[in-house]
């Protein structure tokens, strides 16, 4: 029952954004925003290109995924759309993980298209070492949407939403964010296997902690 509902609440916010690929656009054409700045503002004298992707990489999802959770909630602030939804025969629980698994959907979209793009502009050949940092990437999106979903969810009743979810995600962000960028390095500098796995489990550990707190969290913000 419970997944079922929450693949139900995914269903239709997805369906939601592929009407209007509102939030997708906006993340992707910062993406790229951020890709161009990096690549014409780095010194090519001091530091090269390829030594510069994981970093830049990591800072483009993080930001991008930012620009797409602050879509979250928006669209049930509209109409009071929320309260509709919450007086419905729903558990809270279950729209938690329908939320946060649409959230996924949508940033990994994103990195599907921000991966590409990077590898073009940072010049990373193309190998099999790219799905390992694919594989990184879908760690890591589980570990932003987990706390953005919650933060989505308070700060969607505040009149300055956009302003405050960056302010209560971006510390968040930070671990998974560093656990993501060392593994990238890691994998691109084909390093022994045990040298990655630990920032792996670093990873996968966040995941696990914050989608549990997360979701023990959201009824009480729900009944806020």
């Amino acid at each position: 029952m419970l997944l079922g509902t929450a693949l139900v609440i995914a269903a239709k916010d997805l369906r939601i954004e592929w009407r209007h690929r509102t939030a997708f656009t906006t993340a992707v054409l910062f993406a790229v925003l951020v890709l161009l700045v990096a690549v014409f503002a780095h010194d090519g004298a001091t530091i090269q290109l390829r030594d510069l992707g994981p970093s830049v990489l990591w800072v483009v999802l993080s930001l991008s995924t930012l620009v797409t959770l602050n879509r979250a909630f928006l669209l049930e602030r509209e109409n009071r759309a929320l309260d509709g939804i919450l007086m419905a025969p729903v558990s809270a629980t279950a729209l938690f993980w329908g939320k946060w698994l649409a959230n996924l959907v949508l940033v990994v979209v994103v990195m599907v298209v921000a991966i590409p793009l990077w590898m073009i502009f940072f010049n990373i050949e193309p190998s099999l070492r790219i799905f390992g940092v694919g594989a990184v990437a879908l760690l890591a999106a589980a570990g932003f949407t987990a706390p953005g979903t919650l933060f989505s969810a308070m700060a969607v009743r505040t009149r300055f939403a956009e302003l405050l979810l960056p302010v209560l995600l971006l510390p968040f962000l930070i671990p998974p964010l560093f656990f993501a960028a060392q593994a990238t390095t890691q994998l691109l500098a084909d390093a022994p296997i045990g040298e990655l796995w630990g920032w792996l489990r670093l990873l996968a550990l966040y995941d696990i902690a914050f989608l549990a707190l997360a979701a023990m969290l959201f009824p009480a913000v729900m009944d806020q």
